[in-house]
């Protein structure tokens, strides 16, 4: 059986590069993008500077700012982030056509029928990503997905430099139980809090302490998961790099800096949600078959509403319509919300077909390809709906 080579590549301090790229006086300073300290921010990313000082990603902005008075805030732009993205995962896609992207700044690649080692792949990779992007990144080199995570992780956690890690760190063959025979059971892929405080019951501490417990006893610990977990302790994992994921569900959400009870200013934020899922629909060649609106009050309960079309759609107006209508039906005056979401579902990719929804049809949709020509060239708030303008609806969480 032939010996896999799979690399894994890790942004480093992925939006705060992209940053620097915009603002070189960022560089070398300390800086988190993410909301506003004293209007409930959190950390979305941070440089390694700011890390210095014990800031880190989800932590709140108001304690990353008491950690770190000096900290400078720069707002999340998600739509640079997510043009980065794409620019880097055509460079993996130069390299294999086996990528398995797996976030924005995160993916693997099954390198196995290339000639040259796993190590010297990875620092040429490195060195054309910083060339053609300027973006760091950390690579770990391994048989599997999972050792090769590991790698990449150990490797940036060595790192104790103010500059991005650019760690490179190659697991051999053979030698993937020894590696990870030290590491904290925690780094074990499946194992969350809870699980991690079950193990430290059962006296396992390290990975290493994991392999020395009968499989049977965590099998009747954990169920499956239990087999899993003596598996993967030894560094086993066939799990292939998969291409291609099916796409499920398009989904953009808005967690408001500041609960807003007013239902239009709630209106103007549905309106962009749907024009950036319709966007994401027509860039993916797909149409929705059900429209889902998402809302979650000040009290965090949630609740959620879907309806399924008579005709699949991609066009920004016929969503907002839909969540419009839905969000009517739920509002409850005086109530303040604090979180708002639009989802499409029930994707096809069936050409779009005059319907019920084909407002103004083939005048329409050259407009909007239009604006999507733009938008891509120039950013995805180059052109916006009148009514969308004014003050800032909040800050965007990932989907």
């Amino acid at each position: 059986m032939s010996v896999r080579k799979i690399l894994h590549l890790d942004l480093d301090a992925f939006f705060c590069a992209v940053e620097e790229l915009r603002q070189p006086a960022l560089r070398g300073k300390p800086f988190a993008v993410g909301g506003r300290a004293n209007e409930r921010g959190v950390v979305a990313s941070c440089s390694y500077a700011a890390r210095r000082f014990g800031v880190h990603s989800a932590l709140p902005m108001s304690q990353a700012v008491r950690l770190c008075r000096d900290l400078l805030i720069v707002p999340v732009d998600h739509a640079a982030y997510s043009e980065a993205s794409q620019r880097v995962m055509a460079i993996l896609g130069d390299l294999t056509p086996l990528v398995e992207q797996i976030s924005i700044d995160e993916a693997f690649m099954d390198v196995s029928d290339l000639p040259e080692s796993g190590e010297s792949l990875a620092r040429r990779l490195q060195e054309k990503m910083m060339r053609e992007t300027g973006l760091p990144c950390s690579l770990g080199v391994a048989t599997n997905k999972l050792v090769a995570k590991l790698a990449t992780d150990m490797g940036k956690a060595e790192h104790k430099g103010i500059g991005a890690p650019q760690a490179v760190k190659v697991v051999p063959p053979g030698r993937e139980a020894e590696f990870m025979e030290p590491l904290p059971v925690r780094m074990l892929w499946g194992v969350g809090k809870q699980t991690e405080l079950r193990l430290q019951g059962m006296g396992v501490l390290t990975i290493g302490d994991l392999t020395r417990l009968p499989e049977a006893a965590l099998v009747n610990a954990f169920g499956k998961n239990g087999m899993e977990f003596a598996r993967h302790a030894r560094g086993l994992d066939e799990r292939p790099v998969v291409v291609e994921h099916e796409v499920k569900s398009i989904s953009q959400e808005i967690t408001y800096e500041r609960d807003v009870a007013d239902l239009q200013r709630v209106k103007a934020t549905l309106r962009e949600l749907s024009a950036q899922v319709a966007l994401r629909l027509r860039q993916s060649e797909l149409c929705a078959g059900t429209i889902r609106l998402k809302l979650r009050w000040a009290d965090f309960s949630t609740i959620s509403r879907q309806v399924t079309l008579s005709q699949a759609a991609d066009q920004d107006s016929v969503i907002y319509a839909v969540v419009e209508r839905l969000c009517e039906g739920v509002w409850q005056a005086g109530r303040k919300v604090r979180l708002i979401g639009v989802g499409a579902g029930n994707l096809s990719n069936q050409p779009q077909q005059p319907g019920l929804w084909d407002t103004s049809s083939e005048k329409e949709r050259r407009l909007l390809e239009a604006v999507d020509g733009l938008r891509e060239k120039f950013g995805s708030r180059a052109i916006l709906p009148g009514r969308t303008l004014g003050p800032g609806a909040g800050q965007k969480t990932s989907d």
